[in-house]
């Protein structure tokens, strides 16, 4: 009570120091979910990423599209346990703004998530079943867009809401959707190879299209080693074996996966520091002005037996009680306007924020710690304070 009553005397200054905490925990939570949310997306494409090798049409003649015939080749390379030919195709006809990997169509060869890592889950229905035509499993944030369940129908690529697709659509039965990964595959709508295959002539050029078998083109190729293949070694081992193909190991991907998300933490953390920071100062001024106003008050105490420590705990514990307070209506404010964003841009499947546990609680402490760290300088002063002198002060 004694701090409230302290912190009640000067309303405005406190008002405006308890103003730059909030400012500085809005911008930790806010840039913090926002980097959660990158990093997410960056683990997830570690975790798709390092057990296999990825290969691509190293002359792009054909625009990235690459002959099957390829993968026969890549098979016959040493250590090689299973090719699988990847088509993936834009899910939606008209342009659209995506955070993280665009809204695609995926297809693959049957048997590939036997050998992935990245096992996937479902929330409704099931897997695409062998041979099958004209299925789709729908990821999370697709479905939610879409408004689809499993059992209904959906056109992919997804026309156009105004005007008139580009390219032509067909209809699929959605026999599952994918729990929410929070990667790439909430994004992903997949269907057989054949079916993918099919949609990407689609997309080609139309001095291409007629001219080119579906069955023979593939967007790029992975490669799983087998058991103690080394899968850079592969990869080079593929590059010097087989023509006009790129072939990426996974430990070339997962550097580049988190030099991106260390970069980006750094950006947005620091971003969000330089905010705290300022708000430390304006609490270390707070606090200093109501040292040197309360000289008087200090002494009477002081002289009346209250120890060194006990005045030193009073005035810690009132600059923390202004992080604390200025933490929790930050947090408030950058929990609100994270909900707004996210419900306001879920419509096109842009979630660009992640509000976690772990962030709130850094965001706690920090606030906190901060307002305390702040005070220490202040309240060693009042605590070493002579009472003589104090009842002395004017």
């Amino acid at each position: 009570m004694e701090i409230l009553r302290n912190l009640g005397r000067h309303k405005l200054r406190n008002f405006l120091t308890i103003g730059g905490i909030v400012i500085g925990v809005l911008a930790l939570t806010t840039m913090g979910s926002l980097a959660e949310k990158t990093n997410l997306l960056f683990e997830g494409g570690v975790t798709f990423y390092k057990d296999h090798v990825t290969v691509g049409d190293a002359s792009s003649q054909f625009g990235g599209v690459m002959r099957l015939e390829k993968a026969d080749e890549i098979a016959r390379v040493d250590g090689v346990a299973a090719v699988f030919p990847v088509v993936t195709v834009s899910a939606k006809s008209d342009l659209s703004i995506s955070f993280g990997p665009p809204a695609s169509i995926v297809g693959v060869k049957d048997g590939y998530s036997e050998h992935s890592q990245f096992k996937l889950r479902y929330a409704q229905g099931r897997g695409l079943a062998p041979g099958a035509r004209g299925e789709t499993v729908v990821g999370a944030d697709l479905a939610k867009e879409f408004g689809v369940r499993a059992g209904d129908t959906l056109r992919l690529p997804v026309p156009p809401k105004v005007g008139t697709a580009s390219v032509p659509s067909r209809e699929f039965k959605v026999v599952g959707i994918i729990e929410k990964t929070l990667t790439a595959p909430d994004g992903f709508a997949y269907v057989s190879l054949a079916d993918a295959q099919s949609l990407l002539k689609d997309q080609l050029p139309p001095a291409f299209r007629e001219a080119v078998d579906p069955a023979k083109l593939a967007s790029g190729i992975d490669v799983f080693g087998k058991p103690g293949t080394d899968l850079d070694a592969l990869a080079k081992r593929i590059n010097a074996e087989v023509k006009d193909v790129k072939a990426v190991g996974p430990t070339e991907l997962v550097q580049a996966f988190q030099a991106g998300s260390a970069i980006f933490t750094g950006i947005t953390t620091g971003s969000a520091l330089l905010a705290l920071i300022v708000g430390g100062l304006s609490i270390i001024n707070t606090m200093s002005m109501a040292v040197i106003e309360r000289f008087r008050e200090i002494g009477l105490k002081k002289a009346l037996g209250a120890r060194t420590g006990h005045i030193l705990r009073e005035f810690l514990f009132e600059s923390a009680a202004i992080g604390l307070i200025g933490g929790a209506i930050g947090m408030l404010l950058g929990w609100l306007i994270i909900e707004l964003i996210n419900a306001l841009t879920a419509s096109n499947n842009l979630s660009l924020f992640l509000l976690t546990p772990r962030l709130i609680i850094i965001a706690a402490l920090f606030s906190i710690g901060l307002g305390a760290l702040a005070g220490l300088i202040p309240a060693l002063r009042a605590a070493r304070l002579d009472p003589v002198t104090a009842l002395r002060y004017q």
